[in-house]
């Protein structure tokens, strides 16, 4: 179908990692249609904490100049006991390509936004309340048939539509789904005192909780617990109980728990993850991000994984004549990185339900987090 230069992909899921391939295959000279089952392209949630390599994805996608202007960037993340004192300082280590800082933090809806402005902007075209019902492949392409009855006809498809992925139930409708880790994870954004200079974890008391600068004046704090996965509650609810689970902490925690109130707005999701044995292909169809490796943020890699995915698919397209090539070397590149923080998270995070020394939970990360900033 078409030459390098016209190729066709139709991209499933306006998350990050659909956005960040629409970028970047419009980079390369392919057409783009990108398609989302929200009509009205949004995203929830509070903040999310940023790692080094993450950081120079965003450099290499051409965002990090926005990402350092509207979120934060620092170094090291600051481990203290349960009461505020603090321990030591982790690392972040510093990645080899260019001047890029070791950590940070954003919030989802501007980091959202930073990402459908530059999608539109490379001339992707965006359909949204669609997903796709069907796929049929040969040796030239993919028919794709969407679910308001329209049909397109693609060199590619990349199923980006996350960890409930439509597409991946439709190559692959025996593949195992996500699992409840054990934990579920509270966020809420507060606002952030000058102290907080950069990203910090409390470990040694009844949960783990963590804070994360997103802007000047913005943190998010969130907090694992562990045992049987919740229902769901009341968003009214939300901020009594998660005063309770912080009753106790101390230092800047003790003031976040007296600062909650009836009108914060406090997010409770179950953690759930699991590694989709390869392939990840199928014909002419691949999965990436969450859709193929949902992970917990134990090692805070789930956005900077799924900009990997789009950067290096992007690459082997373009040196690669062959779509089933590029699948290929996108296959060689991406799985063991992957496995590697899909694991490491679910063990830190079994490491937290176990209640380890704080230097155990710490070596781990800090170990992953090296092996992340060796080159992609």
């Amino acid at each position: 179908m078409g030459t390098s230069s016209t190729r066709r992909a139709l991209i499933v899921g306006g998350g990050i990692a659909g956005m960040s391939t629409a970028i970047t295959l419009g980079k390369i000279g392919m057409a783009v249609d990108l398609i989302d089952l929200d009509p009205h392209w949004r995203v929830y949630g509070a903040g999310i904490s940023i790692t080094g390599p993450t950081l120079r994805a965003f450099g290499a996608l051409g965002i990090l100049d926005a990402v350092r202007r509207e979120g934060f960037t620092g170094d090291g993340i600051q481990v203290c006991d349960a009461q505020g004192a603090p321990s030591h300082v982790v690392p972040t280590p510093i990645v080899a390509d260019g001047d890029v800082p070791g950590s940070g933090g954003i919030m989802r809806p501007v980091l959202h936004r930073i990402l459908s402005e530059k999608t539109l902007a490379s001339g992707a075209q965006v359909r949204l309340g669609l997903t796709v019902d069907r796929l049929d492949s040969d040796a030239d392409g993919v028919t794709a048939c969407l679910s308001d009855g329209t049909s397109g006809r693609y060199d590619l498809v990349v199923g980006a539509d996350g960890v409930f992925s439509k597409v991946r139930r439709l190559l692959f409708p025996e593949a195992p789904g996500p699992v409840y880790t054990g934990q579920c994870v509270w966020r809420v954004t507060v606002p952030r005192p000058p102290e907080v200079e950069r990203r910090m974890f409390f470990l040694g008391g009844p949960v783990k909780v963590g804070l994360t600068p997103v802007s000047r004046d913005e943190m998010y704090m969130f907090l694992l617990e562990t045992g049987p996965k919740r229902p769901a509650l009341p968003d009214d609810q939300l901020p009594g109980e998660l005063k309770r689970l912080l009753a106790g902490y101390g230092g800047v925690l003790r003031d976040v728990r007296e600062g909650l109130n009836p009108s914060s707005h406090v997010v409770l999701r179950p953690l759930e993850g699991f590694l989709l044995p390869r392939p990840w292909e199928k014909g002419r169809a691949i999965l990436i991000g969450d859709a193929a490796h949902p992970t917990t943020p134990h090692l805070a890699s789930g956005a900077g994984m799924a900009v990997e995915d789009a950067l290096v698919l992007g690459e082997e397209l373009a040196r690669n004549a062959s779509v089933e090539a590029a699948f290929a070397g996108f296959m060689n590149r991406r799985y063991e990185r992957c496995r590697l923080v899909v694991e490491n998270s679910l063990e830190i995070g079994r490491r937290e339900q176990s209640r380890a020394p704080m230097k155990e939970q710490a070596e781990l990360v800090e170990r992953s987090l090296r092996i992340l900033a060796e080159p992609i």
